[in-house]
């Protein structure tokens, strides 16, 4: 199933595993042996050729679904069911996984035994909804592909310039923009979802520039679009400085970076959804905030 040579990029604390004993011993059997008859449930399920990076990848969205009965990765458990929130994007050659980046929503799983550290939140916190066309997995619209990926990568471009006094982007909304009006924008552990573009100024974008204000994105390992699905990822996509307060984090003026994965569902050539992934731990490392030993000190451990 995998190369030999495999690599494993994963979220923080885990990082990078080699090979695939590694890949068992790192990342597989924990998360068994945390969650027990763990079932995944993938809401979103597509491939095809990258438009950035190499090779053909399949990204998947979901949940492992399981009792959550022994720590994982240092979140302490509760012994109640939790919905695991994943991104998993894969490398395929020769039907083999040559290359895999893994990001797992640990924050979110603290959320839900009870004990979460983020010191603010801003949108909705909430379980990933599958699309609300219930089609991601294995779509099955090659003819729309290419017209996806290009108008998320429109959006994506004009996204990247905006006015510093009211954080606008050129042709985002409104008549012809890429976003429809009743859009729903789901974001990791301390984001939370949101609902319409002014939503997502309010309840992520606004504060996330104000924080890191020379944010710049790139590096992508892949772009991919399958029918109306467009999924992208970059390790790390975004390099920026922690110039203003974030999430209850004070500015450190600290160069820092951050690890990303985005799917979209498109619908009548505007974004109707997207579910957003980040290494959320990682990032508040960065920023000096232990969230995992802050996690275990209010979870009493």
């Amino acid at each position: 199933m995998v190369t030999p040579d495999t690599v494993w990029d994963c979220f923080h604390p885990v990082n990078q595993l080699t090979g695939a004993a590694e890949v068992a011993e790192g990342l597989l059997r924990p998360i068994r042996a945390a969650l027990g008859m763990a079932m995944r449930r993938d809401d979103i399920f597509i491939g095809g050729a990258t438009w950035m990076g190499q090779g053909n990848w399949v990204a998947s969205l979901g949940h492992y679904v399981g009792n959550f009965n022994a720590p994982l990765f240092g979140v302490v458990p509760n012994g109640k069911l939790v919905f695991l929130r994943y991104g998993e994007y894969y490398r395929i050659e020769a039907g083999k996984i040559a290359e895999a980046k893994i990001i797992i929503d640990l924050p979110d799983l603290m959320r839900q035994v009870g004990a979460m550290p983020i010191p603010e939140m801003l949108g909705t916190e909430m379980l990933f909804p599958a699309p609300a066309t219930h089609d991601g997995v294995l779509p099955n619209a090659p003819e729309r592909s290419d017209a996806s990926a290009q108008l998320v990568w429109n959006m994506l471009a004009d996204l990247h310039v905006y006015d510093p006094e009211n954080f606008s982007s050129t042709g985002q909304t409104g008549t012809g923009g890429y976003w429809h009006e009743q859009m729903l924008w789901y974001g990791p552990a301390g984001i939370g979802s949101n609902h319409t573009y002014p939503g997502f100024d309010k309840f992520h974008r606004v504060a996330f520039l104000t924080a890191f204000p020379d944010r710049k994105g790139g590096n992508h390992f892949c772009r991919i679009g399958d029918g109306d699905f467009v999924a992208s990822g970059g390790w790390p996509s975004m390099t920026m400085t922690h110039a203003g307060p974030y999430l209850g984090v004070p500015a450190t003026n600290k160069k820092m970076s951050l690890r990303v994965m985005d799917l979209w569902r498109c619908e009548n050539g505007q974004i109707m959804e997207n579910w957003v992934l980040l290494d959320y731990v990682q990032l508040f490392e960065f920023m000096g905030v232990d969230l995992i030993a802050k996690h275990q000190e209010i979870a009493g451990r």
